[in-house]
């Protein structure tokens, strides 16, 4: 049986790492090198670093910040925000990730997730996508971009389905609703893409405790879950280090990867 991930998310605001609630009123946290080499040497298993205000600004990535963090960890990292075509793509590779994330480019040039594809691999193409429950489109859920400021009108379960198409390797689904919230995530929405895609998934978006982290994973086929808050968030009354999470989750007759130092 696969072992889940667990992977922490970098939101980039100016080479510092923020964290947000609803994708509103983020709060500074860290150095994104500085917290990258901490999570690294606690045992977390990914990293997905998003510069988040480049898409809305229509600019490049931060390409020296991602630098910093790749210096400072040696797992898989996964990089995405501003990211406009192959050019951009080959420099995030160049600058030590392994794998591309598109979100808001995606939605506007689909074909960007080929193109990637075709260039680098499957494997290296992750499509995360923001969505919101409105009612509005026919599963229910729809896909907002732009840091989840503007609504598309198009269905989440049929972007996923297109991205996996169109040549993406994995898929994040980040609800928007849950973001932040410290609730537990979304599971409604996590067995309707599973049961769109047979890519693997990387949920996100409620990770309040470790609990959350049993209930995903024995509800849903995730692969992997995004668990920020609960490792770094200044929101939390405390925050949990990785050891206890696994230890948690490994008691729970979840497999996890072991702690490298073990």
């Amino acid at each position: 049986m696969l072992t889940k991930r667990l992977i922490a998310c970098f939101d980039i605001i100016n080479g510092r790492v923020t964290k947000a609630v609803r994708f509103q009123d983020n709060i500074d946290v860290a150095p994104a090198g500085e917290l990258a080499g901490a999570m690294y040497d606690a045992g977390i298993d990914e990293l997905i670093f998003y510069d988040i205000t480049a898409s809305g600004e229509k600019r490049g990535i931060d390409i020296e910040t991602v630098k910093k963090v790749a210096r400072r960890v040696f797992i898989p990292f996964t990089v995405g925000g501003g990211i406009k075509d192959i050019n951009d793509m080959y420099e995030v590779l160049k600058s030590g990730a392994e794998k591309i994330s598109v979100d808001s480019m995606a939605v506007r040039n689909p074909e960007i997730i080929s193109e990637g594809a075709k260039a680098f691999g499957s494997q290296c193409m992750v499509l995360s996508t923001q969505v919101k429950k409105t009612g509005w489109t026919k599963s229910g859920y729809e896909v907002f971009i732009d840091g989840a400021k503007l609504a598309t009108g198009i269905d989440a379960l049929e972007w996923i389905k297109r991205g996996q198409e169109l040549g993406a390797g994995e898929i994040c689904v980040n609800s928007i609703d849950n973001d932040g919230m410290l609730s537990g995530y979304d599971l409604e929405l996590m067995k309707l893409a599973e049961d769109a895609v047979s890519v693997p998934l990387i949920a996100s978006g409620g990770a309040g405790s470790p609990g959350h982290l049993k209930a995903l994973f024995t509800g849903t086929q995730a692969q992997a879950a995004i668990i920020s808050s609960m490792l770094y968030s200044p929101r939390m009354e405390r925050n949990y280090t990785v050891r206890e999470i696994k230890e948690y989750l490994t008691q729970s007759n979840i497999g996890v990867r072991p702690l490298r130092n073990e």
